[in-house]
């Protein structure tokens, strides 16, 4: 008859466990560093290969940046967006008089990808973009913009003076596209129709303000004037539509802010930018391939050392 494992039972064997994984690692760590003294010249030059190869990667010239864009949809859907943005990633994919093709194809550029962008406070402000994407769609909190994308490629060092064209390419690619257009044209006239019914409803609310001023004021009745035979007692302020008023305003001014740029189905808040940090950064890549050159090492050193074992394995 088994036993139920309460919690206890269960904290004990995740200790248990661990003290035996990390023994393991004691002892995996051990032979390492005695195959390393062992076979020193068979570690010196796998990690003199890995180092060098470091070396020559991160080359001048040949250093890699990521380049950032947040682009503001006008009409276009995400996946509408994602569809038109998808043959950038592959040069077979773009017609063949493109400028982008040959770029892509001689690795100028390289891994084209979007990001969402997160609005935290619900106030219609990018808060921070998800380069790790880990918000859901759900998230009610950090909420993914459905208006707005982060664009993203790489380039190495030597072509950075193409990055205007490039961004005029890639614009001009997707703002060609006939699905971005036509949902851009029916955002474009309902934004229209929306502007103008903002600024009436203004002026409205100013009229009404106007009136109720004019008209509604109790004129010079004291407090507690008597009409009827009743006596009426209370605060005769005028009290005005300035709430209502300035919020609308503040709505009225962000649409109008959106209507400025409205100019294409796909605009950009600003022009692509290079991150400060490079992809391969050398100190990075060193450290990187010395590790993996000493732990190739090891493993050759472990196959040699027991060659005689493998061999009479391989044979039986």
């Amino acid at each position: 008859m088994e036993r139920e494992m309460n919690f206890f039972d269960l904290c004990v064997a995740c200790w248990h466990a661990l003290c035996r994984g990390c023994a393991a690692l004691g002892r995996l760590l051990a032979r390492a560093l005695r195959l390393s003294y062992r076979y020193w010249w068979l570690v010196l030059i796998c990690v003199a290969l890995g180092v060098v190869a470091a070396l020559y990667y991160t080359r001048q010239g040949n250093i890699i940046y990521k380049v950032n864009a947040v682009a503001l949809l006008n009409g276009p859907t995400v996946q509408q967006f994602e569809q038109a943005y998808m043959p950038l990633r592959s040069a077979q994919q773009l017609p063949p008089d493109s400028p982008l093709r040959p770029w892509l194809m001689e690795n100028k550029l390289r891994r084209f990808e979007t990001y969402r962008v997160i609005d935290c406070m619900g106030d219609s402000v990018a808060d921070y973009i998800d380069f790790r994407e880990k918000s859901s769609p759900t998230d009610t909190v950090n909420v993914q913009m459905q208006d707005r994308l982060c664009l993203q490629f790489r380039i190495k060092q030597r072509d950075l003076d193409l990055l205007p064209a490039v961004e005029a390419e890639v614009m001009g690619f997707l703002n060609g596209n006939p699905a971005l257009q036509a949902a851009h044209a029916v955002y474009l006239r309902n934004l229209l129709d929306e502007v103008k019914f903002n600024h009436d409803q203004t002026q409205k609310l100013d009229s009404l303000t106007t009136h109720y001023y004019f008209h509604s004021h109790p004129g010079a009745e004291p407090l507690g004037a008597a009409k009827n035979g009743l006596v009426f007692m209370g605060d005769w302020r005028v009290h005005l539509f300035l709430t209502s008023i300035y919020a609308h305003r503040h709505y009225a001014d962000y649409m109008d802010q959106r209507l400025q740029l409205a100019t294409a189905p796909v605009v950009l808040e600003n022009h692509f930018t290079v991150d400060a940090a490079p992809v391969n950064d050398r100190r990075k890549m060193v450290v990187l391939m010395f590790l993996l050159g000493w732990i190739g090492a090891c493993v050759l050193a472990e196959l040699i050392d027991k060659r005689k074992a493998l061999s009479a394995w391989l044979k039986a």
